[in-house]
Order: structure tokens, then sequence, then C-alpha cells
């Protein structure tokens, strides 16, 4: 835990000259106070500044982040990471110079152990559950793009033979993607089945 000690004439003088010093608000900090200020006698000779510990509280998304950094570090990888608020949570995009492929693995295998890794990280400095989803090189968009495809071409092999047909095991977001894309779809019906981590997308013939 980092921590600084700080003074002033007042122990909100102290405080705030803590908080500039990190450059964070109140609410990212412990506040212990060490030292009242006093006059001192006649109040002018003793005169005693306040001093205060400000503990810095770590911010869960910068300690995910911090995580990363260090991956990537170990790995040989100069990383960039871009936050952004999205309906599934809050996104973690990477780009960066060098083979960004070992962060993403087979079928994003590598990058969806990271993305645990980072939610386990980050849960422990919230008080609130945070979903975090890692992205690399926009794999997510393209591995989207590639399965609402596999869907429909699939779709229509059903269709030709009238035989279901059991996809490979999928991460509960991919599975989520195949079953979006053929929701409305008027002659097939998907459902999942197995149990995690192997669990498939059947598509089948209503």
């Amino acid at each position: 835990m980092k921590k600084i000690v700080a003074s002033g004439k007042t122990i909100d003088d102290a405080v705030r000259s803590g908080l500039t010093q990190w450059q964070v608000t109140e609410d990212r900090v412990k506040i212990v106070v060490l030292e009242q200020p006093s006059k001192g006698l006649f109040g002018l000779i003793g005169v005693k500044d306040a001093k205060v510990e400000l503990e810095l509280i770590p911010d869960a998304l910068e300690e995910a982040e911090k995580f990363l950094l260090e991956v990537a570090k170990t790995m040989g990888l100069s990383i960039r990471i871009d936050r952004k608020e999205t309906k599934d949570g809050v996104q973690l995009s990477v780009t960066g110079e060098g083979e960004l492929g070992m962060l993403i693995g087979r079928r994003g295998g590598t990058l969806d152990a990271l993305q645990y890794l980072i939610n386990i990280v980050a849960n422990r400095y919230s008080n609130s559950h945070l979903r975090i989803v890692l992205d690399a090189e926009d794999f997510r968009e393209r591995r989207r793009k590639t399965l609402e495809e596999l869907s429909d071409r699939l779709a229509g092999r059903v269709i030709r033979t009238r035989k279901e047909v059991v996809l490979e095991p999928m991460t509960p977001l991919e599975r989520k993607v195949i079953h979006s894309q053929l929701q409305n779809h008027p002659k097939v019906r998907t459902f999942s089945k197995g149990d995690e981590p192997n669990r498939r997308v059947v598509i089948a013939l209503k």
C-alpha cells in the first residue's frame, strides 16, 4: 500500500496537500490524523502544523491494467491499453508492437484466460462486481463476424441435410453470438448442451 505523510495549518489543509501530491480525490484515500494543529505558547511560539497520513486505496481497473502490462512485459511485448464502457461491462482494448497473437492464442484461448485473471484481480479491489472484457487488435469483433458467418453457413447445411449440427466447444460469449445470430431464423433453432468447458451449441431444424 502506498502511504504519504502531509502537513498543513489545519487538518483539511494537510489532507489537500496530500491529495495534490497524488492527484487523486478524497474518496481514493484512507486518512489517519497523526497530529492536531496547535498554536503554541501565546499563540506564537511553538506553532505546530497538523499532520496526516494518507493511504492510497487501489483502483480496481488500474490494478487490472497494471497486471496486464506486467504479463505483456514478461512475454516481451510492449502494449497500450484503451478503456471504454460497453453494455457488456468495461472493455480493455490492447494494441501494440510485436506479435500480439501471443496474447490472443488459438481461437482466443489465451485472451480468454487473461480476461478471467484480470477480472479476478479487479474484483479483489472493487466493492461491487466488475465485468471486464479483454480484447486485442479487435480480435473479438473479427471473431464475432466469423461466428455469424459460420452460423449462417451451418444453418443452410442443416436445412439441406435435415440433420442437426453440433459445433465445437465455445465460451459463453461465443455461444451467445451463435444464438443471437439464429434466434429469429424461420427454419432452424439453437440450443446448448454439455458442461463447461465443453459446452456446445447445437443447430437443428425447428
